[in-house]
């Protein structure tokens, strides 16, 4: 059922010099991929660290979101948050070396998947399911879990650096079914959603006022995205919220799927994404840490100032 995106063919006009660099990360990340994950994990902490005391971009970022997300945290406890959120952040970037270059036998050891009986239910009832698939530092390994156990496909945007493009997409697509282009816009994605298939969807972005609504969102009002209402509401599909986690004890890793939002659509742009966003924030409360504050969660704020 391979349709509507390929994985862009290698190209020889990548070997010339200005591609080296890349050619050079992905020579470093060949040699990671069969490193024991401890291995992996204890460089991704101390690259995080590296990333906490140089990039004073990215910090401010996530201090930012998580002052107004958790504003009982002191200064301190801000900063050891903020740490441990870089490291995984490193940690999963190194760990993109497993998806590249590793079988997904081998991957689907360390994979759990904990999953609710509404959602046993709508796949043992051939609904039309979308996973509303939640922004976390390990988020690549979501669609590897749910491609190993039943049918998927999603939307992509391509990546600027043409090698790496190549390279996640080829990735992608051992997993799902297949992808959609994103901006071949929301019917295709409505018309691609069959019994039996999942469509895997990223929810919490903040895109602008366009196609959303702002509502609460751990404590803070942010523009939420009606689109996941739209085509649950078009599609007959019912709805979960998903997040992807990793076990630094154990080097597993853990997707964990919502209940059903029911009823879904609730009848109120503003219903829907509030409730979409309060299954989100119960997932983020398993490994808050690894949600992916690097995100510039509440750029469009009502009154057009910028806190970051």
């Amino acid at each position: 059922m391979k349709q509507s995106f390929t994985a862009p063919s290698f190209e020889w006009r990548w070997v010339h010099p200005r591609y080296w660099l890349a050619w050079l990360g992905i020579a470093l990340l060949l040699p990671l991929a069969y490193l024991p994950w401890q291995a992996r994990w204890s460089l991704g902490k101390q690259l995080g660290r590296i990333l906490y005391r140089y990039q004073a971009k990215r910090r401010a970022i996530v201090e930012t979101n998580l002052k107004h997300c958790y504003p009982r945290l002191s200064e301190a406890e801000r900063a050891a948050w903020t740490l441990k959120h870089l490291q995984h952040y490193a940690a999963a970037l190194l760990d993109y070396s497993v998806l590249f270059f590793r079988s997904r036998v081998t991957l689907a050891k360390r994979i759990r998947l904990h999953l609710p009986e509404t959602f046993k239910q709508a796949v043992a009832e051939n609904q039309p399911i979308i996973l509303l698939l939640g922004h976390s530092t390990w988020l690549e390994f979501a669609p590897l879990a749910i491609g190993l156990h039943y049918a998927a496909y999603g939307s992509y945007k391509p990546f600027s650096q043409p090698i790496f493009d190549w390279l996640i997409a080829r990735s992608r697509l051992k997993d799902v079914e297949f992808v959609i282009p994103r901006e071949a816009g929301l019917l295709k994605l409505v018309r691609s959603l069959k019994p039996g298939l999942i469509l895997i969807f990223l929810p919490d972005e903040d895109l602008g006022l366009k196609a959303s609504v702002i509502v609460p969102f751990m404590g803070q009002d942010k523009a939420t995205l009606t689109t996941p209402a739209r085509i649950a509401e078009l599609g007959k599909a019912t709805a979960f919220v998903s997040l992807a986690f990793f076990d630094e004890t154990t080097g597993q890793y853990h997707i964990n799927i919502s209940e059903a939002l029911a009823p879904y659509p609730l009848g109120g742009e503003a219903a829907d994404a509030t409730l979409m966003n309060q299954a989100l924030e119960q997932l983020i409360a398993l490994h808050p840490e690894q949600y992916l504050w690097l995100m510039k969660l509440f750029k469009t704020q009502s009154d057009g100032s910028n806190i970051y």
